[in-house]
């Protein structure tokens, strides 16, 4: 039995994709993906799948941290800026909250070249729902923003 070339190469190419799982469709958000928060936070996705935030809020100590991912929240992500800007509503008030960036000599991040941003106010140690906004970012030459976030 004679085969043509391109016959072959397309069996040989099913054969090899056919025990291969196909990437998950992300634009179907809640059927079956879904990433876990690295340090127990609320992610945010950003863009499709392009990244996440993630965030963390510690009312012991009045602060909220704010991580940047990747499209599978497994990676860290640094961007070169200083602060990051949120507004939160709590209380019935608009409050405004600078992030911080955070340098970890373990992983070889600075201030201007990190992926930890943190912020410290009293009154994120109230317990209660926090709903608000990190203001905008750019994250490997993308723009999003503002990401609207709901903490319980």
């Amino acid at each position: 039995m004679k085969y043509s070339f391109p016959l072959l190469l397309a069996g040989l190419t099913l054969a090899a994709l056919s025990g291969c799982k196909p990437h998950e469709d992300h634009s179907r958000k809640g059927e079956g993906h879904a990433h876990q928060a690295p340090h127990g936070g609320t992610l945010l996705e950003l863009g499709d799948h392009a990244g996440n935030l993630e965030l963390l809020r510690d009312t012991k100590n009045g602060t909220l941290s704010v991580y940047l991912l990747d499209g599978h929240a497994e990676n860290f992500v640094r961007i070169a800026v200083g602060t990051l800007d949120a507004v939160a509503f709590t209380g019935g008030q608009k409050r405004t909250l600078t992030l911080k960036a955070v340098a970890n000599p373990a992983t070889g991040e600075t201030v201007g070249n990190t992926s930890l941003f943190v912020g410290q106010a009293d009154w994120l140690k109230s317990s209660g729902e926090l709903n608000g906004e990190i203001g905008a970012l750019e994250i490997r030459g993308t723009k999003f923003g503002p990401v609207a976030f709901q903490l319980k």
